[in-house]
């Protein structure tokens, strides 16, 4: 007779449950330099082989740095609480087999799943342009998911380092709670928004919130690292939403389920989009020359026949040098068909299927960056007020994180179609 597990191992491959994915903004389906094993621009969650989740157990106080070593060391996952030289609270974690846990932050080590590092804007993230102090922490998150239906996702601040601790230490903002829970934020915090009917066409942005070390939900505080922590929103919890963005200080994910990208459009919808527009032969209307948008692995190399826009009114052509306006204002030209002053740059399609809140053509171009894609999915990333530094919020291109400008930080492109 088998055992259940020998049973389970020799069943036929299943296909594993997928919890959702995790998309990095400003990328546009790729880092730079190419995704390597935990560094890359996406990343899928699948329940495990095994549980590997932890829930709160023992809870012990402590008054010398030596017995809260001594604790810390037993190979179990545990939190600790400074709370002054002589007084530690030390939360002990115990396995627990309905969830599975992913850790999300900058350290490189074993514990970390998914290795983040800052997104600079304008996808200018190459190894020259390394960050000298970096915002992330090491551990930044933790999400923890179901194993049984209906696999919700939920989403901790910090995460369990090589020796299996969370240390909060004095400066750290931390309290115990009425029930007598200890709890705290980590440095620079980790905010979350829910937007507001799901990742749709009609999604509106949510309030971005803070969440702490287990999970409970908070106002942001005065900034980023303030002692301070804000105010218990107690009718909001930490449950991951299709859609639902997580910063943390220096890199912004996208959560999208499951079930939310089998309704998204893939990449071959794209692609197909991208070969359906190059069909149509649109033209420079000046130059009279066919215009045609790269091939998704070309994104990054402005090619001879790649559309470029005027982003104050949306007209297309082909690449050409006269209209400049001034000799300071490189970028300043006037389109020759509407005499329209503004930006002229070359327009690239967006590849991450993640971002697209709809499947429809690829009409809207974001200012100033001319990454073009829908019109729902540019429209709804014009008006999220995205994390920048430690206080200040703006809206930026999900594919290059370049901040928008312009009357509606996007255009509507118009197209010239062939003469003949």
């Amino acid at each position: 007779m088998f055992s259940p597990s020998q049973e389970e191992h020799c069943a036929p491959n299943k296909e594993p449950v997928k919890y959702g994915e995790l998309v990095v903004l400003g990328y546009n389906g790729s880092l730079p330099n190419g995704d390597r094993g935990r560094r890359k621009s996406r990343f899928a969650l699948y329940k495990r082989p095994k549980a590997n989740g932890v829930k709160p157990s023992t809870v012990h106080v402590i008054s010398t740095p030596q017995a809260s070593k001594a604790i810390s060391c037993k190979g179990q996952h545990s939190i600790s609480y400074t709370l002054s030289r002589n007084q530690t609270v030390v939360v002990e974690y115990t396995h627990d087999k309905d969830t599975d846990m992913f850790q999300v932050g900058r350290s490189t080590e074993s514990p970390i799943d998914f290795v983040v590092t800052d997104t600079i804007s304008g996808s200018q993230n190459n190894d020259e342009t390394q960050i000298t102090q970096s915002t992330i922490s090491r551990f930044a998150c933790r999400i923890v998911c179901d194993r049984s239906p209906p696999y919700t996702a939920r989403i901790f601040a910090a995460g369990f380092d090589s020796s299996k601790n969370i240390f909060l230490g004095e400066k750290a903002a931390k309290w115990k709670n009425p029930d007598g829970h200890m709890d705290g934020l980590t440095t620079n915090g980790v905010l979350v928004m829910h937007p507001k009917g799901g990742f749709t066409e009609e999604s509106k942005p949510g309030v971005w919130r803070e969440i702490s070390v287990c999970g409970d939900v908070y106002t942001l505080r005065e900034t980023r690292s303030a002692q301070q922590r804000g105010k218990l929103v107690e009718n909001e919890t930490n449950v991951l939403q299709d859609g639902s963005l997580i910063d943390l200080c220096g890199a912004t994910l996208l959560w999208r389920t499951a079930d939310g990208l089998f309704h998204t459009p893939t990449q071959k919808h794209i692609e197909a989009l991208r070969q359906e527009i190059n069909a149509a032969r649109p033209q420079c209307p000046v130059g009279l020359n066919t215009l045609a948008f790269p091939s998704i692995n070309r994104k990054d190399v402005v090619e001879e026949k790649q559309p470029w826009a005027y982003l104050s009114c949306g007209h297309v052509h082909g690449y050409h040098n006269w209209g400049h306006r001034s000799d300071t204002e490189a970028n300043e030209r006037e389109c020759p068909m509407c005499r329209t002053i503004g930006p002229y740059v070359p327009l690239w399609l967006g590849c991450e299927a993640g971002f697209y809140v709809d499947a429809g053509p690829p009409t809207h171009a974001f200012t100033p960056c001319g990454h073009v894609c829908s019109e729902k999915s540019a429209k709804y990333w014009s008006q999220i007020p995205l994390p920048h530094g430690t206080h200040a919020f703006h809206a930026a291109c999900p594919f290059c994180a370049t901040q928008l400008s312009g009357e509606h930080n996007c255009v509507k492109l118009i197209f010239q179609g062939p003469v003949d």
